[in-house]
């Protein structure tokens, strides 16, 4: 993987990891994490579904797509303790 998307990505991790240090187990809005991440909502979605595909984060969806909530799932609380603690 490319570093620069290696960087966005945990960038999104670590911004997940500071939502959920304050708010444990409570799934996140996209646009509060859009808001914490620093991102666009099209390029957070983006980076998001790689991070599902890799197994550390869950993305619920609302009807339509437009809004949903994120959450780290325990491999990305795995992850997150490895890189963040």
């Amino acid at each position: 993987m490319d570093e620069e998307i290696t960087t966005a990505l945990i960038g999104v991790l670590e911004a997940l990891w500071r939502i959920n240090a304050e708010w444990p187990d409570k799934p996140c809005s996209l646009a509060k994490l859009s808001k914490q991440s620093e991102r666009p909502m099209s390029v957070l979605r983006r980076q998001l579904t790689m991070l599902v595909d890799a197994g550390w984060v869950a993305l619920e969806l609302e009807e339509g797509g437009v809004a949903g909530t994120v959450l780290l799932t325990e491999s990305g609380r795995q992850l997150g303790r490895e890189l963040f603690s």
